[in-house]
C-alpha cells in the first residue's frame, strides 16, 4: 500500500492532527487549506517530519481550485492511497431565523461540496489501482439536527454522510473504501464560531483533535478486506 494522503482542513483541528499522526507513521501528506500560514504552522509542529508534507492552499470550495491543486499533488506523489476529508466551518448566526445565504452556501462549499470535488479528483486512481480509502469527518449532527448545530450545518454533513454510503456502494467491489467518522463534541477553534462560546470547563469535557485522528488512522490502517462504515464517537 502506497503511504500517501490527502487530509483537507490541514491548518487547524481534526485535519490537522491527523496530518500530524500520519506523518508521524510514515506517511507522505499533502495538505489542504485555505490558509497558507496555518498549514505551514502544522509544517512546523510535525518537527523532523515536516519534510513528509506538501503544503497546498487551496478553497475546497471551489471546483476549479481543486481540479488545479490535485494536478500537483498527483504530479507530486503518482498516486493517493488516502484521502480524509476534514474540512469543515458553521456561523455564530446559524438558526433559521437569522442564517444568512451567504452564510449557507459557505457552509454547505466547505462542509459538504469540497468534499465532493476532492473524492472526484482522488477517486479515479483509487479505481484503476483498485484501493483506497476516504474518510469523511461527518458529525453527530449528521445523525440528528439539533439547534446547536443549525440548519446547513446539518444538512451538509447529512449529504457527507450519504455520500460515503454512495462510494461504498459503487467502489467497493473496485477495491475503495469509505468510512464516515460522526463524532460529537470536540475542542477545535470551531467552538469560537458559536452563539455562545463554550467556556474552558466545557472544552474540558469534550474529545480532543487527536482522538479523532486516532480514529481515522485506524480505519485507513485495516487490512483492505474490512470497512469500517460508520463510527460514531462521543465524549465519555
Amino acid at each position: 500500500m502506497s503511504k500517501t494522503a490527502v487530509v483537507t482542513g490541514a491548518g487547524s483541528g481534526v485535519g490537522q492532527a491527523t496530518a500530524l499522526k500520519l506523518a508521524a507513521a510514515g506517511w507522505r501528506v499533502a495538505l489542504l487549506g485555505r490558509r497558507a500560514a496555518a498549514l505551514e504552522e502544522t509544517v512546523r509542529l510535525a518537527g523532523a517530519a515536516g519534510g513528509q508534507f506538501l503544503v497546498c492552499p487551496c478553497d475546497i470550495g471551489d471546483a476549479a481550485a481543486v481540479a488545479t491543486v490535485a494536478a500537483n499533488i498527483l504530479n507530486t506523489f503518482t498516486d493517493v492511497e488516502l484521502l480524509v476529508n476534514a474540512a469543515g466551518t458553521n456561523a455564530p448566526k446559524r438558526a433559521l431565523e437569522v442564517l444568512s445565504l451567504g452564510d449557507y452556501h459557505a457552509m454547505l462549499n466547505a462542509n459538504l461540496n469540497g468534499a465532493y470535488y476532492c473524492v472526484q479528483a482522488f477517486l479515479p486512481g483509487m479505481r484503476n489501482r483498485g484501493s483506497g480509502t476516504i474518510v469523511n469527518i461527518v458529525s453527530d449532527a449528521g445523525k440528528q439536527a439539533s439547534p446547536k448545530a443549525g440548519p446547513a450545518y446539518v444538512m451538509s454533513k447529512f449529504g457527507l454522510a450519504g455520500l460515503t454510503q454512495a462510494i461504498n456502494a459503487e467502489e467497493r467491489a473496485r477495491g475503495v473504501r469509505a468510512i464516515a467518522i460522526f463524532p460529537g463534541d470536540i475542542d477545535t477553534p470551531l467552538l469560537d464560531k458559536r452563539p455562545v462560546v463554550p467556556d474552558a470547563t466545557a472544552r474540558g469535557r469534550m474529545m480532543k483533535p487527536e482522538d479523532i485522528a486516532d480514529c481515522a488512522l485506524f480505519c485507513a490502517q485495516l487490512p483492505p478486506r474490512v470497512i469500517v462504515e460508520e463510527m460514531l464517537v462521543r465524549p465519555r
